[in-house]
């Protein structure tokens, strides 16, 4: 019987329990065998005002939320 494969370092040898939020993010979206650094920039800028939560997707984001460029809405806002 085969045992799992021992995921607790990353490709560099780091132990996964003392990376960073941002470490384990830029790991698993460049592990891929096509993947480039790119897959890992930010897409989003969360800021906190008064108690409130705005998330922003950056203006360079690859990929968006939504219809994309050139998509028809109809009257209600949904794409046709």
């Amino acid at each position: 019987m085969s045992t799992p494969e021992d995921t607790s370092t990353d490709a560099n040898g780091t132990s996964k329990d003392a990376m960073t939020f941002d470490e384990k993010r830029h790991d698993q979206l460049t592990t891929a065998p096509k993947s480039t650094e790119a897959d890992a920039a930010p897409r989003i800028e969360v800021t906190e005002h008064d108690g409130n939560t705005r998330i922003d997707i950056l203006p360079d984001a690859a990929v968006r939320p939504g219809p994309g460029p050139g998509v028809e809405l109809d009257d209600d806002g949904q794409p046709v």
